[in-house]
């Protein structure tokens, strides 16, 4: 195939590049998720998923060596060695694809060969960025159960002491890492977990055969522990967290998601206010996760945004700011050391009863891997094939000629070979940061809220 082979009032758009940056705008036509990702590119035949290996540092040595043992080959030294971990990152094609009828769009083919591209940018960059979200928070790609995992509350209340509870969200309870490796939770290797106020080895998940949960993305199911929880613990509510699970915050010190009222014993309702997000600041510095670009991202939707500006501390920080073209249009803010960034892809969730559930994510450096295969928009034809695959951001463009049996129809389509990790920090303990928490995921913090209206109604 050639480029002659196109209309000649294509041919222009092909060869002087209007048709790849029309793809290209759609692609960055807004920010998301995606952009914190970390790009790493599969090599070729690599095969569909790959395994990294993140080693630890040592922890450091306080205690003088002995003189006495200074001896021998070895100075009265042992030894010592760093730990691993694991994640694996599995990719998957994703595409669509538009066809151009040239007879049926008259005259106006050039501008609908440029709309169908830049229309095609945008669903390309809107598919990726909710991929790169659904990672974050779901986080079934690495077995750890995402910045969501580990945290849910009690589906049914217990009649009587027993091993077995119900719960909203199985997601983050089903493995345990041990010797680095993701590995099932089981007898030999349990998992601590609190269940109300007390701390029970879990040992089994089941998922149920109709998922019933509420989060957004969730599995609903069965939680098996080596001893009875007792029925105080197991009441209908109550919270349901891993020891290992990531840290989710929410206003006023609630403890479940279903626990988020309208008012407080204040007044104050369970809207996001500055001191959550500096809460959330706090345990990424504990954990001395890295910035990006001098800043931590707080992905956050409109409401959200809006209950931020009505918060009294943000307006006392914030004060004499408030003249500045962010606070003006609402866009992008940067204060103490967070970067508030309003997008339309945060997860919703209906309400259980307060109103609907919102949520930010406050995350650093490195808590997202982005793996691109390097075969993405690879051929084997020579390059007189090159004019029809453009390749922007990692995405493949691919533009085909008029196959059908009348020459009308030209086919726009636009693919991307990869996939989204979350990798862990499990070795980055208190022996290397004394001031580090025990999450599995330690790169990002989750806030659930509810959100404010225009009139300061709860929504």
């Amino acid at each position: 195939m050639s480029i002659d082979n196109f209309p000649v009032q294509l041919q222009a758009a092909i060869q002087q590049g209007y048709l790849a940056r029309e793809f290209e705008n759609g692609l960055r036509s807004r920010l998301g998720f995606r952009a914190i990702a970390d790009r790493e590119v599969f090599p070729n035949a690599i095969g569909e998923t790959l395994t990294k290996t993140r080693k630890s540092l040592k922890a450091p040595v306080t205690t003088p060596l002995n003189p006495t043992t200074n001896t021998n080959f070895d100075n009265g030294l042992t030894p010592s060695t760093w730990s691993i971990e694991q994640y694996t990152l599995s990719i998957n094609q994703y595409g669509d694809t538009i066809d151009l009828n040239m007879v049926t769009s008259g005259v106006g083919i050039a501008s609908q060969f440029l709309a169908n591209a830049n229309t095609n940018g945008i669903q390309a960059m809107q598919s990726l960025d909710r991929l790169a979200r659904n990672a974050l928070f779901g986080g079934a790609q690495n077995g750890v159960g995402g910045y969501l995992g580990g945290n849910t509350r009690v589906a049914a209340t217990i009649g009587s002491a027993s091993n077995v509870i119900e719960v909203d969200d199985i997601r983050g309870f089903q493995n345990v890492i041990v010797n680095g490796q993701v590995t099932s939770v089981s007898a030999t290797n349990g998992m601590t977990v609190t269940v109300g106020s007390d701390a029970y080895t879990l040992v089994a998940v089941a998922a149920d055969a109709t998922n019933v949960s509420t989060a957004p993305g969730g599995i609903s199911g069965q939680l098996t522990f080596s001893a009875a929880v007792s029925v105080s613990d197991g009441t209908q509510g109550n919270a349901v967290v891993a020891s290992v699970a990531p840290l989710v915050l929410r206003p006023n010190g609630r403890l479940t998601t279903a626990g988020l009222q309208t008012s407080s014993a204040a007044g104050i309702a369970d809207t996001l206010g500055i001191q959550t997000v500096l809460a959330g600041v706090a345990a990424l510095r504990r954990n001395n996760v890295p910035m990006i670009n001098g800043a931590y991202h707080c992905y956050l939707d409109d409401l959200q945004l809006l209950s931020l500006f009505r918060d009294t501390d943000f307006k006392y920080l914030y004060r004499g700011a408030y003249g500045s073209e962010e606070y003006r249009n609402g866009q992008v803010i940067e204060l103490l050391g967070v970067r508030f960034i309003p997008t339309t892809e945060a997860p919703q969730q209906l309400s259980l009863g307060a109103g609907p559930i919102h949520r930010a994510l406050l995350v650093g450096q490195g808590a997202l891997i982005e793996g691109d295969c390097a075969l993405t928009g690879h051929s084997d034809i020579p390059d007189a094939e090159r004019a029809l695959i453009e390749m922007v951001d990692s995405v493949a463009m691919v533009t085909r000629e008029p196959l059908d049996r009348l020459r009308q129809i030209i086919a726009q389509s636009w693919y991307w070979i990869g996939g989204f990790a979350l990798p862990t920090d499990v070795t980055a303990n208190v022996a290397v940061i004394p001031t580090a928490t025990n999450s599995y995921l330690k790169r990002g913090v989750v806030i659930e809220s509810l959100g404010t209206d225009a009139l300061g109604l709860m929504n």
